[in-house]
């Protein structure tokens, strides 16, 4: 062995480089954070985008409720009454925008359109007091007195929306549930805490019975408001039906049934007659 040539180890070529650990690729960790951040930047792009979109609709609906506006004081009451009713067309609904579409239509003359504004708007503010005295007048100018007042568990169930009784009812539930679970853990304190669960246990019940009737109330009970100056009602669904008295623009009517271009129609002096259709407005549900 003296004498004899070491064996050589041959050197890396520069031009391979490090050879890549096993299972990953060559530049991974950068593909992947290259990656995230597109990612990122396409949510934060669509979110501007999401952001200034309904900022132009906001400033869209400002703009052509100010015009509408603009028309009912220069006392273009037809006018401003079909500028908010575009408005209405595209969704926009809110209380202020029913509460001045009534307006128009009362100035207008028609009562029976007022009417049925200030209901809408009436459902979604019903503490509204501009809304509900507006409402109030236009039904006594209609019948030359108050109207009657409904029951006391109606009069309650409309003083708060559909979603305001929903999270009075949840509300109560979380909390009735969650004070169970403590008197659970709390050996202490369970006697107080199911005092207080069988409390907001109480009040979820009232609220659910609150909330299941109003929506009963509106899916199950039609009603039409008369928007024709002077409309007939008749013993039958035909013209030539004797007549079973006349109606105002304005009168608010219960919905029985339909036929033919008439409505069977409760809630009047003389009994159940049919009116046509086209002399009323029905209440959306």
């Amino acid at each position: 062995m003296n004498g004899a040539t070491p064996p050589r180890i041959p050197r890396p070529d520069p031009a391979r480089g490090r050879e890549p650990a096993p299972g990953r690729a060559p530049g991974g960790g950068w593909r992947r954070r290259g990656a995230q951040v597109c990612r990122l930047g396409a949510l934060a792009l669509t979110l501007v985008m999401a952001t200034a979109r309904a900022a132009e609709v906001t400033n869209t609906w400002t703009a052509a409720f100010d015009a509408a506006n603009r028309l009912y004081e220069q006392a273009r009451y037809r006018e401003a009454a079909a500028a908010y009713e575009a408005l209405l067309a595209q969704g926009l609904a809110s209380p202020a925008l029913y509460f001045n579409l009534g307006n128009a239509w009362f100035k207008a003359g028609e009562a029976g359109r007022a009417i049925l504004n200030y209901r809408l708007g009436e459902r979604l503010a019903p503490r509204d007091p501009d809304i509900r005295a507006n409402l109030r007048l236009t039904r006594e100018l209609v019948h030359g007195q108050p109207p009657p007042s409904p029951p006391w568990w109606r009069r309650l169930s409309r003083r708060f929306t559909l979603n305001e009784w929903a999270g009075a009812t949840g509300a109560a539930l979380w909390l009735c549930f969650g004070l169970l679970v403590l008197g659970e853990l709390r050996a202490d304190r369970r006697r107080l805490a199911r005092r207080w669960a069988a409390g907001f246990g109480a009040v979820a019940l009232l609220a659910g019975a609150a909330l299941w009737g109003q929506w009963l109330e509106r899916r199950l009970r039609v009603e039409a408001v008369v928007v024709a100056k002077q409309a007939v009602v008749r013993y039958g669904p035909l013209e030539v039906s004797p007549e079973l008295q006349k109606v105002e623009d304005g009168t608010e009517l219960e919905v029985l049934d339909q036929k033919d271009g008439w409505l069977q129609v409760g809630g009047l002096v003389r009994g159940t007659g049919w009116i046509r259709q086209s002399e009323v407005l029905l209440v959306p549900p």
